[in-house]
């Protein structure tokens, strides 16, 4: 049997060889030439690999989903493994070709296309904000002047916030429309979504579905504004204490959008929800793959794993040892800081990190010239932080932000 990986981001954070070391099986990895370079890593090489290879302009590239079938027919593959989102459909599309198990496009398409997700919730009766596809501008003038300002303009298969405005003032309209270019693809589908902006803060509830059911399923929430990542402040974003009853009303909230969107029998999930300063909960889309950023590693210091790693691991028919379905024991966060410009002078001494600090990142040298922030999850560096509880935790971060702070020269 030959398993085919399909990966867009760092291989060293996802080490499929360990993951998989008890499977027996091959490998084959089809990744991005830009990520590769990007993490300044090397395609694996040796068992269980037997074929690594990496394509450029691999986000958007119709190449690499033929590329993808030519390999499974090369290499005689049974199983398609996508973590990332953009594999996460063209993976699901390339399964039904080749009739191999796993997810198919129907649920992938759902997490993925943000016109089809919110269609989905309103047919279940889950809250969104009025929105509508755009194919001309006047189809944004109509729908700001119908719904009022301000305006959020977003790609309907975006992520890391890239390419996601808020439009403030008549002028914006006019301004994003001179820069966005065709509204529609080649096919005339329409490619951008206009929504009314909701006011409240953003929470996010992550986990695991495994065999079919929850494994893991938890809020945080984000204590800072996610499209606005060119932000010189520390990026907050922290665990809601199981005592919270804004956390079960999260919890129930998350259900709900699992059961009507539905998925394969082993996936993570991710799920943004806004919450209005009236106590409304309202959904901002959902993705079936691992929160970004450090939401991975917050999953895992609450629940003792690793959110990627256990649905690839039950996917290809081996043990995991989730246990049952519990709350977190203690709390951890993430304090994010996004690149800035100019030439990294100096970085604190890891060697005097605070408590409860459990990893520290730095995603560049002294010495190095550091560009702006591009999207998201475009890290100068990062935090995850354990307490016993939110309190705790947050006191925590804010010692962090202040010795990071206090040893950074950058300009």
């Amino acid at each position: 049997m030959t398993t085919l990986v399909l990966h867009r981001g760092s291989l060293r954070a996802n080490p499929y060889e360990r993951w998989l070391a008890d499977h027996g099986e091959k490998i084959v990895l089809l990744g991005s030439a830009e990520q590769l370079a990007l993490f300044g890593e090397e395609l694996p090489s040796g068992s269980p690999y037997v074929h690594a290879e990496v394509l450029a302009d691999y986000d958007t590239g119709a190449h690499v989903a033929e590329r993808a079938a030519e390999l499974i027919e090369e290499f005689g593959v049974t199983e398609v493994v996508a973590c990332q989102e953009f594999d996460i459909e063209r993976a699901a599309v390339l399964r039904e070709r080749y009739g191999l198990p796993g997810q198919r496009p129907d649920s992938a398409l759902v997490y993925r296309d943000k016109w089809v997700m919110k269609q989905a919730a309103v047919a279940a009766g889950i809250p969104v904000a009025a929105h509508a596809l755009l194919r001309s501008g006047e189809d944004l003038r109509r729908f700001a002047g119908r719904h009022g300002l301000p305006v959020v303009v977003k790609p309907r298969k975006g992520l890391l916030s890239v390419g996601v405005a808020v439009l403030r003032e008549e002028r914006h309209l006019e301004d994003w429309l001179r820069e966005a270019g065709p509204l529609t693809g080649a096919d005339g589908e329409p490619q951008w979504l206009a929504e009314v902006f909701v006011e409240g803060s953003m929470c996010h509830v992550d986990g695991t579905v495994l065999d079919g059911r929850i494994a893991t399923l938890w809020p945080s929430q984000y204590c800072y504004a996610l499209a606005d990542f060119r932000d010189r402040k520390g990026r907050v974003d922290i665990a809601l204490d199981p005592a919270d009853p804004v956390a079960r009303e999260l919890v129930a909230f998350g259900e709900r959008v699992l059961a009507a969107f539905g998925g394969p029998e082993h996936f993570a999930f991710h799920i943004e929800v806004f919450r209005t300063p009236d106590g409304e909960l309202v959904l901002c889309e959902a993705a079936s793959r691992a929160g970004g950023a450090g939401v991975r590693d917050v999953q895992r210091e609450l629940f003792g794993f690793d959110p990627m790693e256990y649905p690839v691991r039950r996917q290809l028919g081996l043990p995991v040892d989730a246990g049952r379905r519990r709350d977190p024991e203690r709390i951890a966060g993430q304090l994010l800081f996004t690149k800035r410009p100019g030439v990294l002078r100096s970085l604190p001494d890891p060697g005097t990190l605070p408590p409860g600090v459990v990893k520290y990142t730095a995603y560049a040298r002294v010495g190095d010239t550091v560009a702006d922030a591009s999207h998201s999850g475009d890290f100068l560096a990062a935090f995850i932080v354990a307490g016993a509880d939110r309190a705790e935790t947050e006191a925590r971060i804010r010692v962090a932000e202040t010795w990071f702070r206090a040893g950074l020269d950058i300009g």
